[in-house]
């Protein structure tokens, strides 16, 4: 019998190739997993953490100082007027609101018709995230530029407390902001300063880098923080540091840092920069100051921001946050959406913030020099 010779390599019809070329799988479907890998949000923190007032019919907000006063005895037959010092002392700060910060995406509706995922309801929650992230990072700059200020209150022989700021270690490496047992002796070095500042204890916190803070838990039993708990589940869960000397522990990625947000890498600090860290990741400080495009307070500028500060410790009264408009998204609809055949979607945000009583802000920072006051 004869047998036909052919190559069936060759004359294989390849289903999955355009126009029997190229890629033999180009026209098979893919599958949506019906899992979205998001851009992560850092947690947002210090809109709580403060004094937080709403503002309406006004573009700032007062806020009212008064100082100490004396005691005398009295002379019989003098008349009583008032100390002749004029005691107490009064001043004022006044937080602005700050020009209205948005962040928006414009959502196609064709593209919306065809597309196989949900992705409206994703957008709208990285607006948010946007907003609430670059709202921690101006309430941390206003609490550390309050650590370095001196009080409101500079009346001759009545001047009160001003800010703190704590070194961190001996040595002039940035690694010293890693090292457990000097962190808490800076706190309880912080806790003694706010005592003797008359800062009430209520409501005493700090706000450290991750690695600062997973760097305390693991010490435990050797900085001196002895806490059965710590050294059971709450260790492995990574939440075992609750207070030290009476004062709440937080982490953040969004406070100034080596002059970074949340994190910095290389040089002296003794840590290594992850891999593939993106461009979220640890931004350096921009500026902030009353001069920049949209600010109405002084936040600082890049400069005044890159110094050795590593962590923030304070209590309540360390800052106020004024919101003419609370962090909202809004979303277009009727006649806008016709006309452009989609929809925005808006995140907006209108609010201002400033260091309200110095005394009750510290700043931690490594090196031989504290930071300059701005």
């Amino acid at each position: 019998m004869a047998h036909q010779s052919s190559d069936l390599t060759t004359s294989l019809t390849q289903l999955g190739q355009a126009n029997g070329a190229g890629d033999k799988r180009a026209l098979y479907l893919k599958l949506f997993s019906g899992e979205m890998f998001k851009g992560f949000q850092h947690e947002t923190i210090a809109r709580d953490m403060v004094m937080k007032r709403s503002l309406k019919n006004g573009k700032s907000l007062q806020f009212i100082y008064t100082g100490r006063t004396t005691a005398e005895y009295h002379t019989p037959g003098n008349s009583i007027l008032g100390n002749s010092d004029g005691a107490p002392p009064v001043a004022e700060k006044t937080i602005t609101v700050d020009d209205l910060l948005i962040s928006s995406a414009f959502v196609y509706e064709l593209d919306e018709t065809l597309a196989h995922y949900e992705l409206r309801g994703e957008i709208s929650k990285k607006i948010g995230y946007a907003l609430a992230e670059k709202y921690d990072r101006l309430i941390f700059r206003a609490i550390t530029r309050g650590a370095r200020a001196a009080s409101p209150i500079s009346k001759s022989n009545f001047v009160e407390p001003g800010g703190t700021q704590i070194r961190v270690g001996a040595t002039a490496n940035d690694s010293d902001a890693f090292l457990s047992d000097k962190l808490v002796a800076a706190f309880y070095e912080a806790a003694a300063a706010l005592d003797e500042k008359g800062v009430s204890s209520s409501g005493r916190c700090a706000v450290l880098n991750p690695r600062q803070y997973y760097e305390l838990i693991t010490a435990v039993g050797t900085n001196g923080l002895v806490n059965r708990d710590v050294q059971g589940t709450a260790l492995q869960s990574g939440n075992g540091i609750i207070e030290i000397a009476g004062i709440k522990v937080y982490k953040s990625m969004n406070i100034p840092f080596l002059g970074k947000y949340g994190t910095a890498f290389g040089g002296t600090t003794g840590k290594t920069s992850p891999s593939n860290m993106g461009s979220f990741i640890g931004p350096a400080m921009e500026n902030a100051s009353g001069a920049s495009t949209g600010i109405n307070n002084d936040y600082g500028t890049a400069t005044e921001m890159t110094a050795k500060s590593c962590g923030l410790i304070f209590q309540k009264e360390a800052a106020g946050v004024v919101e003419a408009i609370g962090p909202q998204v809004q979303v277009t609809s009727g006649d806008v959406s016709v006309v452009y055949q989609g929809d925005v979607i808006l995140g907006r945000l209108a609010m201002g913030a400033d260091y309200l009583n110095p005394a009750a802000a510290v700043e931690l920072y490594v090196g031989a020099t504290a930071p300059s006051a701005f």
